[in-house]
């Protein structure tokens, strides 16, 4: 009997989609649901989900194409975890939406762009289908060094490393770290994918690969602590790599920063700018990394950092998460996270949007060109924002 089909779990979604609460205190039209907002049923719902895995586990249903959609549509956000009143299973809802997952792997029914994106990691290491050997060219003109036991391993990714968006973010955090005299180095073409997507998109035994060769690899090389550019892979390497016997310490790069700030070892001039917060998931809910963005955005002289109506806990996703940020199973209608985003960031009366994860930076780029905002609104890094204001 596999985890999902265990009578435990079978009870926690039967009382999941019979109670609904985490659809408020919101009005239901507002459900801080990305998927559900994308397409109006309560089918995408998390209550709706769980609906139709009962139905499925109970062999009502059938696997089907359709099925596999509704389930890969979830980005993962853990907004429903969070909002859940039954406190002794509410950790088990993610999980649950893995698993299924991982049982629609099995089956071999996943959508196609799921299937294509563990295609490009199976062979090409990333999902950008790019050289391995052109991994580590983010960082020509940084001043990084290759990691040979260094203080911090700065962990990239493959956004960081092969997305325009994600790289444009690298290049900033990475040169900051060495201006600010951090003992830093890169790993590289050595780098690989940390297979944070991957887990949550159900394919276990890829996800197993590559967090163990990772974990070798760090090993290896003596790696102590790591600074990661994006939450996902702070998010994997802080909560699943130990599982699997991994044993250092992880950063995201905004606490390292944040630090650096708090002992003056970073002094700004005034930069006048209204400036918006995007919360990324998997810093904030996933990991509760709320105040150090917040710290240095509130360091710079002239800044005025204002809240979106939906931050912190409740901020709503950009719709990057859970492997959509690849495969657009959400797309970009008029509904889409990220658009529903940035018309809650341009209500503030901001004109920046920060943002702290390259994921992040390039779902709400995009979702400002086709709202037609970029006369309006700014997507720009934490770091970003301090080179602007560096004395």
């Amino acid at each position: 009997m596999t985890y999902i089909r265990s009578i435990e779990h079978a009870d926690i979604v039967h009382r999941c989609f019979r109670c609904g609460y985490c659809k408020f205190p919101e009005d239901y039209s507002d459900f801080n649901c990305p998927s559900y907002k994308a397409f109006g049923w309560d089918t995408f719902s998390p209550g709706g989900r769980m609906w139709l895995i009962r139905a499925w586990l109970l062999g009502e249903i059938e696997t089907s194409q359709r099925f596999a959609e509704i389930l890969y549509s979830c980005v993962a956000c853990d907004n429903c975890k969070n909002q859940c009143v039954f406190g002794k299973f509410r950790d088990f809802l993610p999980e649950i939406f893995q698993e299924a997952k991982a049982e629609l792997v099995s089956d071999g029914l996943i959508p196609p762009a799921v299937r294509d994106y563990f295609k490009a990691i199976v062979v090409s290491g990333n999902p950008y289908k790019l050289p391995q050997a052109e991994r580590g060219k983010w960082s020509e003109g940084t001043g990084l060094q290759k990691y040979l036991g260094q203080e911090y391993l700065f962990y990239v990714g493959c956004v960081g490393s092969y997305d325009e968006v994600g790289q444009k973010m690298a290049k900033s955090v990475g040169s900051m770290l060495v201006k600010t005299g951090v003992s830093v180095g890169i790993l590289g073409e050595e780098e690989t994918c940390d297979g944070n997507e991957v887990k949550i998109l159900g394919e276990m035994g890829l996800f197993g690969e590559l967090a163990h060769a990772n974990i070798e690899k760090f090993k290896t090389k003596g790696v102590k602590k790591i600074i990661t550019l994006d939450p996902h892979a702070l998010n994997v390497f802080k909560n699943d790599y130990p599982k699997l016997g991994a044993d250092f310490q992880v950063f995201h790069y905004t606490e390292i920063l944040a630090g650096l700030v708090k002992k003056k070892n970073i002094k700004f001039k005034t930069y006048s700018a209204r400036i918006t917060y995007h919360d990324p998931c998997y810093l904030g809910r996933h990991n509760q990394i709320y105040a150090a963005p917040r710290e240095i955005l509130r360091a710079v002289p002239g800044v005025e950092l204002i809240e979106m109506r939906r931050h912190g806990l409740n901020a709503f996703c950009c719709g990057g998460g859970g492997g959509n940020f690849f495969t657009d199973i959400l797309g970009t209608g008029e509904n889409s996270a990220g658009r529903v985003r940035v018309q809650e960031a341009l209500q503030t009366g901001a004109n920046v949007i920060a943002v702290a994860c390259p994921i992040c930076a390039k779902m709400l780029t995009d979702a400002v060109k086709i709202e037609n905002l970029e006369d309006k609104l700014e997507i720009l890094s934490i770091v970003e924002i301090m080179n602007r204001a560096q004395k």
